[in-house]
């Protein structure tokens, strides 16, 4: 591999790597540390602060296609700076707020620089560079951003406790607007993937009918937006979940942060495959691992070893699952399709995590673990049948056709 193609890589993931952290740790993140101190400041209940999250999750997914457009047209490096300043316009509102809704309406920026700014954009913008090629720097990506609530809960508690939450939210658009946006603007490299002779952007890995293309998506659609659902439905609620099956509170946290090392260990394991790596079969070996977690779960009595088994087969599986997510447009569709497609997915994957952590704690403070893991297992179970359907679409059109007869 040439040296300059090296430097253009490192080049990419430092900038996305830096602007993806500060993306995800001062919004999406950022409520886990900031909740609890800014609702009784403004008069609101916990879980009524909690919900800038699912405003958030929702504005981004009613803008997710058009965001698509506008990476076609505009290129990831403009829309990623558009989302650095609705950014921080979003957290100067919110540092603002003194009522209901001026919270919400800051939530609504929010979520409007979700969209532009946060994943499809950012993988986008790797592929418009790497082209075809980019699933280990995608990959590499996702393994620095999933410690953005690892970076910025430390950062944003000392924050508070030096300035107090208003302030801390200034910052935190002060980081947005003097290091995102001048990044985004001027240190990405130059998009090559446009650039490529013979076309070569516009070619897909898998040689899809258009309306093979459709059914292609819409099982994409259906089977990551099922994931996500589980995933953020579960994942709120592991703790609960392990003390109900008779985990003490400390080895309960314990569990609970093992998910996260493992996520970042799935992460690790598919840039090691870099090109390697087939997504269709990352997707459906995450899939199944999470099944046989939650099957394991329903089926065994609880004791320490079935939690341990649990975490290691759901934490693992969820981390594949997230990396495979990213990349599945990219081994269906060619560089040039993948921001639309990625963005038009997420639309449905967007709601799907608006509502995954109400449906769930619903379920489990009403019914009970089984009920909850009985729920995941189905929707797992159908999202596997979702892959395995559209691992046969892609069998299928990778079958040589015969020649028609010469007479």
């Amino acid at each position: 591999m040439p040296n300059s193609f090296r430097f253009r890589s490192a080049q990419t993931v430092i900038v996305l790597a830096i602007t993806q952290l500060i993306g995800w740790g001062t919004t999406f993140d950022m409520l886990g540390v900031m909740g609890r101190i800014v609702a009784p400041d403004l008069g609101l209940a916990n879980e009524v602060a909690f919900a800038g999250l699912t405003i958030m999750m929702i504005v981004s997914a009613i803008v997710g296609p058009a965001t698509g457009r506008w990476l076609a047209r505009y290129g990831a490096a403009r829309v990623l700076s558009a989302a650095s300043l609705i950014f921080a316009l979003g957290l100067s509102l919110l540092a603002a707020a003194n009522s209901i809704i001026l919270y919400a309406a800051a939530w609504v920026v929010i979520g409007v620089g979700g969209a532009l700014g946060l994943s499809a954009p950012a993988y986008t913008a790797v592929v418009e560079r790497e082209g075809i090629n980019g699933k280990r720097v995608i990959a590499i990506l996702m393994l620095f951003t999933g410690l953005s609530s690892a970076v910025f809960w430390p950062i944003l508690s000392l924050l508070n406790e030096a300035f107090g939450w208003r302030l801390t939210f200034l910052i935190c658009a002060a980081l947005q607007f003097f290091i995102c946006l001048p990044l985004h603007l001027f240190a990405l490299p130059k998009p090559i993937a446009v650039q490529v002779d013979g076309g070569a952007a516009d070619i897909a890995p898998v040689p899809l009918s258009k309306a093979a293309q459709r059914k292609a998506f819409l099982l994409i659609a259906a089977s990551t937006t099922i994931t996500t659902f589980i995933t953020f439905g579960i994942s709120p609620s592991l703790l609960e979940i392990f003390r109900q099956s008779g985990a003490s509170p400390a080895f309960a946290l314990q569990l609970g942060s093992a998910r996260g090392i493992l996520g970042i260990s799935a992460r690790f394991l598919d840039m090691l495959l870099g090109r390697r790596g087939n997504p269709i079969l990352s997707a459906a070996m995450g899939i199944g691992l999470m099944l046989a977690g939650f099957l394991i779960m329903l089926v065994v009595s609880p004791s320490t070893p079935v939690l341990v088994t649990f975490i290691l087969l759901y934490g693992f599986g969820a981390g594949v699952m997230t990396v495979a997510r990213a990349l599945l447009p990219l081994a269906l569709f060619s560089p040039r399709e993948f921001g639309l497609q990625s963005a038009r997915l997420s639309l449905p994957q967007n709601l799907g995590n608006a509502v995954a952590p109400v449906v769930f704690t619903a379920i489990l403070d009403r019914a009970g673990t089984g009920p909850a893991l009985f729920a995941a297992a189905v929707l797992a179970a159908l999202s596997l049948t979702f892959v395995a359907m559209l691992m046969a679409l892609v069998r299928g059109a990778r079958v040589p056709q015969p020649s028609p007869a010469i007479s």
